[in-house]
């Protein structure tokens, strides 16, 4: 059991997360705002021995120098790997403090997000329309960015649908392979597909003007990662011929509001990957991972 467990933000947690995190700590504090200072943040945390964050609160190596009893962080979010991580692991590392994250939670939401996006569009179920004529999924070209949990999702789903699914990651995956959906170098994959998936951990970017040259026109992409996967300049330079479309979900994942004023870019401004569902499981493993760290204190 923790000394003292502090949320130090909102949590997008179930109702009855608080809860579960009081059974395990001698003090339970739960803010549900955002801190708006790393000062802020130090007076919260300051006294306790565990603290929990979502993606909006940066824990930086100043913050974790300042919070001297501090032996556990959890993250009640995703966690890919350090490089975009919202908390310095490596500083936290430095002082014996454990980090965990959760991963796999909303990832089917997403896939559902780019399905149900681009049969829209390409049907015109809701006036606008890709083609001069409404087309099914059915031998689509689909090209996916990033064959993590959430890219294997999509690809799996489009491929359910009939897509003719190819991708690029940085190493190849058998498993999808095997499974009917070929690896192509990113220049083949931009030129070949007519839609586009990035579903890139956070703030890896890309796509830039080389690669929205062999992308081309009259395309659509979709950016399934929480930030943006390509350089805006460059994306506002292929939306200006008029015929491309552009899919995001989150105003993080748009990168700048100035985008929704542009025809043919969707952002509703929520997380696909916030389902009730998705909400749930994320609870769910916030707490084990709680549960497993205190087992071997």
């Amino acid at each position: 059991m923790f000394q003292q467990l502090v949320a130090v933000e909102r949590l997008n947690l179930t109702p009855n997360a608080n809860e579960q995190f009081a059974k395990r700590a001698e003090t339970f504090v739960f803010y549900d705002d955002i801190p708006q200072t790393e000062e802020e943040v130090i007076r919260r945390a300051k006294d306790a021995d565990a603290i929990l964050v979502n993606i909006t609160t940066q824990i930086t190596a100043n913050i974790i120098e300042h919070c001297p009893k501090l032996r556990y962080i959890g993250m009640c979010c995703s966690l890919y790997d350090e490089a975009s991580a919202s908390v310095d692991i490596r500083c936290a590392r430095e002082h014996g403090i454990t980090v965990t994250g959760v991963s796999d939670y909303g990832d089917k939401g997403v896939g559902e997000y780019v399905v149900s996006q681009l049969a829209d569009l390409l049907h015109g179920f809701h006036g606008k329309r890709w083609s001069d004529r409404p087309l099914e999924l059915t031998g689509i070209p689909v090209g996916i960015i990033g064959m993590g949990a959430t890219g294997q999702v999509v690809a799996r789903a489009l491929h359910f649908f009939g897509a003719d699914v190819t991708y690029y990651s940085r190493s190849h995956k058998a498993q999808i392979e095997a499974e009917g959906i070929r690896y192509l170098p990113l220049e083949e994959l931009l030129s070949k597909n007519i839609c586009i998936c990035t579903c890139l951990n956070k703030f890896v970017t890309l796509l830039n003007e080389p690669e929205f040259q062999a992308l081309g026109n009259h395309k659509i992409l979709f950016n399934t990662g929480l930030t943006p996967a390509c350089d805006l300049n460059a994306l506002k330079k292929w939306l200006a011929h008029g015929d491309n479309y552009y899919f995001c979900d989150s105003m993080m994942a748009l990168g700048d509001p100035s985008l929704q004023e542009i025809e043919n870019v969707s952002c509703y401004g929520g997380y696909s990957g916030g389902s009730y569902q998705a909400i749930e499981r994320l609870t769910e493993k916030s707490i084990a991972n709680i549960d497993r760290f205190l087992q071997t204190r």
